[in-house]
């Protein structure tokens, strides 16, 4: 038996997918390939970043290795919901540097039908979870993990140690400020501070 459907019928569906990892672990990379390939399919993307990282281009998520996409920097998380009409998908980069609306907007947006992808450190330069970023993964329908390799002994690295003095949360910076460390050699650097 054969049942005709309307191919204009099918609600678009909606999701949270979440690259999360140390500094140079490939976040950014990971979700530049990602909305690239969206594109591609000739969808609809809109990429954002916090206005406040200015380290590699105002306009532009560019990762370490210097790949890029155009994005708009915007000031704060309603700001995304209120530029996001008529997308398919939106990328969000250094999600952890937004405040905590920033899970309300992703969740209104897969609701709406949007693929959300969203990278951002999961942790701080202390080890703590970071800013929106537990939350969303909470929320997400898939969660990446991606790591670095540790900058002393050459394991898998999943910390990013500041080797900077500087206690404030936010520092934008790259090797000159932070290293990938494993969790061996982390807490070895922490004791011996």
């Amino acid at each position: 038996m054969f049942i005709e459907r309307d191919v204009n019928s099918h609600k678009k569906q909606g999701s949270i997918e979440v690259v999360t990892g140390s500094m140079f672990s490939g976040k950014t990379e990971e979700l530049i390939r990602r909305l690239k390939r969206a594109k591609f399919a000739k969808q609809k993307v809109e990429i954002y970043k916090p206005a406040i990282d200015v380290r590699y281009s105002e306009t532009e998520v560019v990762s370490h290795d210097e790949n890029a996409i155009r994005s708009t920097p915007v000031e704060n998380s309603a700001n995304i919901l209120l530029l996001s009409g008529n997308v398919d998908v939106v990328g969000i980069d250094e999600a952890q540097f937004f405040d905590k609306g920033l899970t309300d907007v992703v969740v209104k947006l897969a609701n709406m039908g949007v693929r959300v992808i969203v990278a951002g450190l999961d942790m701080n330069f202390k080890g703590e979870p970071f800013g929106p970023m537990p939350e969303i993964m909470s929320v997400a329908d898939y969660v990446s993990k991606v790591h670095a390799i540790c900058m002393r002994c050459g394991s898998i690295a999943q910390f990013s140690h500041r080797t900077s003095e500087k206690e404030q949360v936010v520092l934008l910076g790259e090797k000159e400020v932070y290293e990938p460390l494993c969790r061996s050699c982390y807490l070895k650097t922490k004791k011996a501070q």
